[in-house]
């Protein structure tokens, strides 16, 4: 008989209750026990979710308090030196401390560096390991899970993050060394995790392995032969699952692993899948991953159907059927949308709904479904169809422009070292310039005025004049900092990409859409449906009422197109780089607008720029020359005085560079103190030609830096990029964050800059006229 199974459900809650409990635990207002409750409660709920729509077992082990990455860290006893000895065991807060720096309980370090779980806005914690790196089972929250579903009575599948992803993911704690001479000792702690499973009843292990998406050396896939024949001794049948990507070169190596049976991604790689079929050895399960895990429309079930169809003449009842991947990526629960409209509303699919359509595929298989399955299949084909045809996707307009998209240039007019040179005649700053990422702290009032607003209690006059209020206060307390380029704070905004999405033609948004982005972040991706366009300004009210109140230079705030793109859930009827270009056009005009009504700096962050990023390099290229492309349109007509800024968040870059060089930005703000500017390493080899402000401290740990921690980062990065091409600012926007931390924070990191600008000025006489300015 096929199986019905999904890889993961997200953990985060329908209305946050995990977000709300972490925050309020880590603020002293909820104690731990309170905590572990709200936990348990999500996890028995999302297990009978499963049960309920019909899984034939549910998934254990992807309900986590921070991040599943860091869970396997804490699982196998992987705790770095400065958090202090653990014992045999790793307790909840020093696990906190790992992710953010600070808990309730013991002493504040340095937190784990955190970034992008392969190619999604989810952010993992990279573990630390040491050439002499030791492994144990240090906890057991996976074991107690398995007891907790199965108490409750439910078939279980567990999940764990596999030896040689976790291992990939992995960085060195200090110098340099092959991580693959640790494999050994993992491999013994992972035998006694599958080992201690068996002796719960458990009967299948799903194991993830993602990697084998990615270019692989060829010592790691002699790694993987060599860790899964070690394995294959564990009294329990794996499950390997892969996704994200198509196997590609993986393929012939994934399918003879000596496991049970494997999962591939059939939405990414809908090509590789009869390839698997005819190579998968006889007597092993595939599971087809055809729901999508990334995205919320509702699945074509037609053509899954006839995918699984002829897969199943093939391999009959050790076929599977599941998500493309887990869940984490989508939002929990449609029904909870009672305010999208009938017809966008029956285009979409959240988890709880792709649970129901795996099942539904399952019971398609049936030589002869029942009526409420044939039923079911036409609504879902008549919802399919609808959408295809629908009026809503094309506008005229939208699409005549971009077919002239010849007549605009992608270049600015001048080169960068004329460009600087009227920038700095038009804005005179000190070496070492200070800034923000562009937000301030979100705090309560600021929430409720916009909530009040939404709801009709205040009116536009009202809400207008208290945001001009916190537009004041943010300008007041920058200029009281020192610092020397200033933002208005984004008091009016919920989100970097939301926001944008509100004003422009295409999008549609949801009430409870959210999707956790690492810990208790979450963010609810607008709804890309259509084509794109921009009926009005969308800034320039805020931005130029902000400049109003300062003689200080203003920085201008967007969100660039590929970050709205990547930050989305994108329509998947024409290519993304055609979506990027409408983006593109529309915010062009938003660039403009703001120049014309006198704001000379203007940001535009593109911090998911790698993150769109094909798994594998040979597929780089295509997407770096539409994505640059895209950012380059929307900042080619501005004129050379105006400065241009972007942004990129936590994601590695030494490996494209030249592609972030050819944005030809004025200024990058990328994020390098949880990395100790070891991402600046790469500047060692590439001469990058523009200003940069690499993020002196991390926004995302409440721990307040000192000046001679930023001085030292600082230095460090001078030694690397000239001074002069320096900025100095945080390494991401501070929205997140109290008052009371960022105000210390910040008041470190001017202090900093002016030590620093009186250094360079006994140094090198060159730079003292600009030290003093």
């Amino acid at each position: 008989m096929t199986v019905a199974h999904t890889l993961g459900f997200p953990r985060i809650g329908a209305q946050r209750e995990l977000k709300f409990a972490l925050e309020a635990y880590w603020a002293g207002d909820q104690d731990q026990a309170a905590l572990l409750a709200v936990g348990r409660t999500l996890r028995h709920h999302h297990w009978q979710l499963q049960a309920d729509a019909g899984l034939d077992a549910v998934t254990v082990g992807d309900f986590s308090f921070y991040d599943q990455v860091l869970d396997t860290s804490a699982l196998l006893g992987v705790v770095p030196e400065r958090f202090g000895p653990t014992g045999d065991q790793v307790d909840l807060d020093t696990y906190f401390r790992m992710a953010r720096g600070r808990a309730p309980s013991g002493k504040p370090a340095a937190a784990c560096t955190m970034t992008k779980w392969f190619d999604t806005n989810y952010h993992y914690l990279e573990p630390e390991v040491r050439a002499d790196q030791s492994f144990s089972v240090s906890t057991s929250a996976l074991f107690d899970q398995v007891d907790e579903a199965q108490a409750a009575g439910h078939k279980v599948k567990p999940v764990i993050l596999g030896p040689l992803t976790w291992l990939w993911l992995a960085k060195p704690a200090g110098d340099d060394f092959d991580r693959l001479t640790l494999l050994d000792g993992l491999l013994d702690t992972y035998a006694t995790i599958l080992n201690r499973l068996a002796d719960q009843g458990v009967d299948w292990v799903q194991i993830d392995e993602p990697a084998l998406v990615l270019d692989l050396p060829q010592a790691w896939k002699a790694a993987y032969e060599q860790a899964y024949h070690r394995l294959k001794s564990a009294p329990v049948n794996l499950l390997l699952a892969t996704y994200f990507g198509a196997l590609e070169d993986n393929v012939t190596l994934t399918c003879n692993l000596p496991v049970a049976g494997i999962h591939i991604d059939a939405v990414s790689a809908p090509h590789e899948v009869s390839q698997v079929v005819d190579w998968l050895p006889g007597h092993k399960v595939l599971s087809l991953g055809l729901v999508s895990g990334r995205n919320i429309w509702r699945t074509d079930l037609d053509q899954a159907l006839q995918t699984l169809k002829t897969a199943h003449a093939k391999l009959g009842d050790r076929l599977w059927v599941a998500p493309s991947s887990s869940l984490l990526q989508v939002p929990v629960d449609l029904a909870q949308e009672t305010e999208l409209d009938d017809e966008l509303h029956s285009w979409l699919s959240f988890a709880v709904q792709k649970l129901d359509e795996v099942v539904l595929l399952k019971r398609g298989l049936a030589p002869s479904p029942d009526e409420p399955t044939l039923t079911a299949l036409r609504s879902s084909a008549d919802a399919v169809q609808q959408r295809r045809q629908s009026s809503r996707l094309k506008v005229v307009e939208v699409r005549d422009r971009l077919a002239k998209l010849t007549a605009l240039t992608s270049a600015r007019a001048e080169p960068f070292g004329k460009r600087r040179a009227a920038q700095q005649e038009k804005l005179p700053l000190p070496l070492f310039p200070t800034t923000t990422i562009g937000s301030f702290p979100q705090t309560q009032s600021i929430r409720q005025t916009r909530r009040d607003y939404r709801r009709g209690e205040l009116s536009q006059a009202e809400y207008e004049q208290r945001i001009e209020t916190e537009i004041q206060d943010t300008v007041r307390a920058q200029e009281a900092l020192g610092l020397d380029v200033l933002v208005h704070g984004e008091a009016e905004r919920n989100d970097m990409v939301e926001y944008f999405g509100e004003q422009l033609d295409g999008f549609a948004f949801t009430r409870f859409g959210w999707v956790q982005s690492y810990g208790s972040r979450c963010v609810k991706p607008p709804v890309l449906f259509g084509d794109v366009q921009r009926p009005a300004p969308m800034t320039v009210r805020w931005a130029q009422y902000a400049a109003a109140q300062t003689d200080k230079p203003m920085k201008g705030m967007l969100t660039g197109p590929v970050t709205i793109l990547n930050w989305s859930f994108v329509r998947d009827d024409q290519p993304r780089s055609d979506t990027a270009l409408q983006l593109a056009l529309a915010l062009r005009d938003e660039v403009l607008d703001l120049e014309a009504a006198g704001i000379g700096i203007i940001q535009i962050d593109e911090a998911a720029l790698r993150e769109g990023l094909p798994l594998r390099r040979r597929h780089w290229q295509t997407y770096l020359d539409w994505a640059v492309g895209a950012f380059r349109l929307t900042a080619s007509g501005a004129a050379s005085d105006t400065q241009i800024h972007t942004h990129m968040c936590y994601s590695q870059f030494n490996d494209i560079l030249g592609s972030i060089a050819q944005m030809d930005a004025d200024v990058i703000t990328i994020e390098t103190s949880r990395s100790d500017m070891r991402l600046l390493e790469a500047f060692k080899a590439f001469d990058y030609p523009n200003d940069i402000g690499p993020g002196v401290y991390d926004i995302h740990s409440p721990n307040t830096p000192s000046v001679e921690q930023i001085i030292d980062l600082l230095e460090q990065a001078a030694k690397v990029i000239p001074a002069q091409q320096l900025w100095v600012n945080p390494d991401c926007g501070l929205k997140t964050r109290r008052w009371e931390e960022v105000t210390p924070a910040l008041e470190a990191m001017v202090s900093a800059a002016k030590v620093l600008r009186q250094r360079y000025a006994e140094r090198s006489p060159a730079l003292g006229q600009t030290a003093k300015a």
